[in-house]
């Protein structure tokens, strides 16, 4: 009777669709077991269960964790998972595209940001006179890495170290006996190299000068060329001279920029070599291939080094016209064997010749080489003073298609006479003007050749003149001490047993930088210096002036932080206001940005001006921000009389909704070289305002 009913179980769970659970069937061998003792007991009476179809289905097809990919495939193809899928798929898709179009439009509307050689002020140093550290008087090498923290101190990022390379120290070592090699008053390459590391290490960049147009009489080159080796034979400009009278004739006219002949008789040789500068200088031929590919290779050595720029020196004067006609007399009346002086003479067979600007842009096709990594870009300068011919200045910077320097050196206000409201806006606007479109300007108030502010227009003007510097549109360059209001050193004190050298060349502007109150200005910790200290470096240096709130070096930094925080100083339009014989005054200012920055600047005797008669729609009031004065710091001033003092400057902020480069009356006196536009609701700038 048992055995029938067990058979006849599973017969009606099958005609009723029922469901056997074996969920919980862990041993089939127990289970085996279990029903041979079970065989000897009375089993218990089984009962049927009927079960709802449609309630079994929807059971097995509700999803649970963990189920398999048969179950899981199972439920996937239904339309609400599918479709759900489905939208969730195109969501991520279109939000991928919208961040790629995103970041695509931020890219091309974004400006280009500015490079490290505009972003920051360029700091010149003249090593032989910044930190001596072996106590021979001399500054070198050890010297300058000493002294980094003192540019990072004044915010500035980058370093222009003027000649370095080995040489007789003729010309201050501008004639080169070895392009290869430091010169051993510096240090050594060693030096060199540690140096270059410890500049990167702490995010700053550094540049070198390098003068190719000439070498020192004692370079090996020459040595070979007088006595006609191989291919060096013509790497200098030989010529032969005639004899008069036990006295050598010269081939022609030409008087070097030190006066005399340009022509020197060469014992060795019996020829006459062409030097543009001293006579220990010879010039060398770059219409020889074999030249201009030695300076090449001079240029991928020290880019290769870690050098971060070059400022090429003298390039001017890197071809001579072939026909050696005489030069035209400026007084064609004047006697012509009398003539002895280079400005006695117009230079029209001797500098920027045709061809001059090729070998120039071969120089930047060679440094672009090394421009490649990112972050990377290796600046090129260069260093010719043109004087009043703004023209040739210009033709620096290359050509819309062809670039050549990235910016030539800007000489207009250490050329400056006479300081005053006009003559300083004569000045920047002579440069603006004539500058290409999309270029970068820059501005220096001295350097290594140029009496410093101080001796030139007096004490007073010193801050005034730092204030210029770093609030116009472009990169400041700051020869080494003018953050302290150095001054030159009297040229009587300057003598033979100080520089080794010519005693009729002085250096009063190249006078050991004046660190502390200590000897010889903290420059040296040797008995003497290679040039005397001057006599004010116990109440002008670096260390008295850091614990003064109002003091030049004080200013100087706070106008490099004005400088670094404020875009519209920073990148933003510059337009002119006002000038008249006392006063210089002008804008900065941002599209976007309702805060605009006033300098004004005098140059002049005390001034009164009313600054909202000039400009439409000036604020009544403007805040002082940086004044020589520090006095006078977060005063308000009212813009209908605004009262300066000789040599006094004011920064002033005031906010507007009319900037001035917008209106018609100032479209001609604007200018801007990068442009670009804030966005207040996205905090970026963006090119197309």
């Amino acid at each position: 009777m048992v055995e029938e009913e067990a058979k006849s179980l599973p017969m009606e769970l099958s005609e009723k669709r029922g469901v056997e659970n074996n969920g919980f069937v862990q041993n089939e061998a127990l289970d085996n077991n279990e029903t041979d003792i079970g065989s000897h007991e009375e089993m218990p009476k089984r009962c049927t269960v009927d079960v709802d179809p449609m309630a079994v289905e929807e059971t097995v097809l509700k999803p649970y964790a963990g189920m398999p990919k048969e179950v899981l495939l199972k439920f996937s193809s239904q339309a609400r998972y599918r479709v759900t899928r489905e939208i969730l798929f195109w969501l991520i898709i279109i939000a991928a595209l919208a961040l790629v179009c995103a970041t695509i439009a931020i890219i091309a509307l974004s400006p280009k940001c500015l490079d490290w050689w505009q972003a920051s002020p360029i700091y010149q140093i003249y090593p032989r006179s910044f930190k001596d550290s072996n106590m021979d008087g001399n500054g070198d090498l050890k010297g300058i890495q000493e002294k980094l923290d003192h540019i990072t101190y004044l915010n500035i990022k980058t370093i222009w170290i003027t000649s370095l390379f080995k040489s007789p120290l003729k010309d201050l070592g501008y004639g080169a006996e070895d392009f290869y090699d430091i010169d051993p008053i510096f240090g050594s390459m060693s030096d060199f190299e540690n140096l270059i590391a410890a500049i990167h290490d702490k995010g700053l960049k550094v540049i070198m000068d390098l003068i190719p147009n000439h070498t020192s009489d004692k370079h090996q080159w020459f040595q070979l060329s007088r006595n006609r080796t191989g291919k060096y034979t013509d790497y200098y400009i030989w010529q032969d001279c005639m004899e008069a009278a036990g006295s050598v004739v010269p081939p022609n006219n030409w008087v070097s920029v030190f006066g005399n002949s340009s022509w020197q008789f060469d014992d060795v040789r019996k020829q006459c070599y062409f030097h543009q500068f001293g006579k220990e200088q010879p010039d060398l031929n770059f219409r020889n291939l074999a030249v201009q590919q030695e300076i090449h290779d001079i240029i991928k050595f020290w880019l290769n080094k870690g050098v971060d720029g070059l400022s090429f020196s003298t390039v001017k004067f890197l071809l001579e016209a072939t026909h050696l006609r005489d030069e035209p007399q400026v007084n064609k009346s004047q006697n012509e064997e009398s003539i002895t002086a280079y400005s006695q003479l117009y230079h029209d067979y001797t500098t920027t010749q045709v061809g001059m600007h090729d070998i120039v842009r071969s120089f930047r096709q060679t440094m672009d080489q090394f421009s490649t990594e990112p972050g990377r870009y290796r600046f090129m300068g260069s260093a010719d003073d043109e004087k009043e011919d703004i023209e040739a200045t210009m033709m620096y910077y290359g050509t819309t298609f062809i670039q050549e320097a990235d910016f030539p050196f800007n000489f207009n206000l250490i050329n400056m006479e006479n300081p005053s409201g006009n003559s300083i806006f004569e000045a920047v606007d002579l440069w603006m003007k004539n500058m290409p479109e999309g270029k970068w300007p820059n501005w220096a108030v001295g350097s290594p050749n140029a009496a410093r502010v101080s001796s030139r227009f007096g004490n007073e003007y010193v801050n005034v003149m730092n204030m210029l510097l770093l609030t116009l549109l472009g990169t400041p360059v700051t020869y080494y001490g003018e953050e302290i209001g150095m001054e030159n050193i009297a040229s009587e004190s300057v003598s033979e047993d100080h520089v080794n050298s010519d005693p009729v060349v002085t250096f009063p502007e190249k006078s050991p930088m004046q660190w502390d109150g200590k000897v010889n200005a903290g420059f040296t910790e040797g008995n003497s210096s290679w040039l005397p200290v001057n006599t004010d470096y116990q109440s002008v240096n670096v260390e008295i002036q850091r614990t003064w709130s109002n003091s030049t070096l004080n200013l100087y930094r706070q106008l490099t932080i004005l400088r670094n925080d404020e875009l519209p100083i920073n990148r933003g339009w510059m337009c002119y206001i006002w000038n008249d014989s006392n006063v210089f005054v002008y804008v900065r200012e941002l599209d976007g940005l309702d805060r605009v920055f006033m300098m004004v600047l005098n140059f002049g005797q005390e001034s009164t001006i009313d600054l909202k008669a000039i400009v439409p729609n000036l604020p009544a009031e403007a805040v002082i921000r940086l004044s020589t004065n520090f006095s006078n710091v977060g005063k308000a001033v009212t813009t209908e009389l605004i009262k300066t003092e000789m040599g006094e400057g004011l920064v002033l902020e005031y906010k507007t909704a009319k900037p001035v480069h917008t209106m018609e009356a100032f479209q001609e006196k604007c200018f801007v070289a990068e442009k670009a536009c804030y966005s207040s609701a996205l905090n970026l700038l963006f090119k197309n305002c």
